[in-house]
């Protein structure tokens, strides 16, 4: 009866933790945002009108649910390597720069491949990004393993090499379009473009099968950290890198794994936006999606499936976002400020089960509040 009671006790506290935290954090965040709103001279109605709108934007059509998941998917991909990372006690912000490097190793090996057919040349694209964001944030993770500089530090100097690297590189004659004095790569060719998903229905329809590899992602993530010896290994030098050390694992090799796992995630997301969205690379072109992606990982709580509903609720609310400027006239910039309220939420669990203790279960009870 008692390993019962736990087990069940144990099921509502991943509950809370999973998605009742993280629905709560987003209710706070989108009153606060009201707020704001009408802080800043907006009407009630007009309130009313851009949270109208922000919905059907989302999920108010076919063209809305594509933009969204379009939105979404390099956000879970970036995400799931930043919360693999989280979950190995490490702290790595250079999702930004994995994904620029990344990106642009796909439009090069695409490009290189474009004589052989599709199914070699959009693999090798693929493989080309991730592999490549492995190795750029294996750097962070060697220098942490044999030097101990912080991943922190690290990652966010690889970020801005990344940027200026990717400007000279774009100005290359093997990488920038042919006739062009401005920095812009030469296009993805078709074989290694990832399809568009929804064409027939829309030719303007942007949801492309990067979607497919986003789910075979997620997957084996959860399989990677819940299933494998890695995994566990990922999970117990996070909890306690001292005791895993004195169990026999070798602490620097699990550091340069975990962060070379996580950058071939970021790398697959910046493949994902030049194969299947943009076609190209170009100054920005990853759209500081490492950044927001770090706000995925923690929204999800570093769980693979947090992860991904967390990524399509910041897609959402990015696709929604450009709705509600055109219908209600309210700045996107509060799609920012919503956002960032998630996240203090999100950071402060304790804040959230205060504002809603009726939420929650009562310490050491495996009953709610009345």
């Amino acid at each position: 009866m008692k390993d019962a009671t736990q087990g069940r006790v144990f099921g509502r506290t991943q509950l809370e933790d999973l998605v009742i935290v993280p629905l709560f954090a987003l209710v706070a965040a989108l009153f606060l945002g009201a707020l704001v709103m009408a802080a800043t001279g907006v009407a009630p109605g007009t309130i009313a009108q851009s949270y109208a709108a922000l919905l059907k934007g989302s999920v108010g059509s076919i063209d809305a649910v594509s933009e969204t998941l379009t939105a979404a998917l390099p956000l879970v991909l970036a995400g799931l390597g930043l919360a693999l990372g989280f979950r190995a006690g490490l702290f790595n912000i250079g999702a930004e720069g994995q994904i620029v490097m990344g990106g642009l190793a796909a439009v090069v090996a695409g490009v290189a491949l474009a004589d052989f057919p599709a199914f070699i040349a959009l693999p090798g694209a693929l493989l080309a990004g991730a592999v490549t964001g492995a190795f750029y944030a294996g750097i962070a993770g060697w220098l942490r393993a044999a030097t101990g500089a912080h991943e922190v530090i690290s990652t966010i100097m690889l970020n801005l090499i990344s940027f200026r690297l990717l400007d000279y590189l774009l100005r290359t004659p093997l990488i920038q379009k042919e006739g062009r004095a401005d920095p812009i790569s030469k296009s993805v060719p078709d074989v290694a473009e990832l399809p568009k998903l929804l064409t027939f229905l829309d030719a303007n329809l942007r949801l492309h099968a990067g979607l497919f590899l986003t789910l075979v992602m997620v997957a084996a993530a959860y399989w990677l950290l819940f299933r494998s010896k890695l995994g566990f290994e990922f999970r117990a030098s996070g909890e306690n890198a001292i005791a895993a050390r004195f169990a026999g694992m070798n602490a620097g090799l699990t550091i340069v794994m975990a962060m070379a796992v996580a950058g071939a995630l970021a790398g697959l997301a910046g493949a994902n936006q030049t194969l299947g969205v943009l076609g190209r690379a170009t100054p920005g072109f990853s759209a500081e999606i490492g950044f927001d992606a770090i706000a995925v990982a923690l929204l999800g709580r570093s769980h693979p499936v947090g992860v991904l509903f967390a990524g399509i609720l910041f897609g959402a609310l990015e696709a929604g976002g450009r709705q509600m400027q055109v219908d209600a006239g309210v700045s996107i910039d509060l799609i920012g400020i919503i956002q960032s309220l998630i996240i203090v939420f999100i950071a402060a669990p304790l804040l959230v089960k205060a504002i809603f203790p009726w939420g929650f279960r009562k310490a050491g009870t495996g009953k709610g509040r009345s």
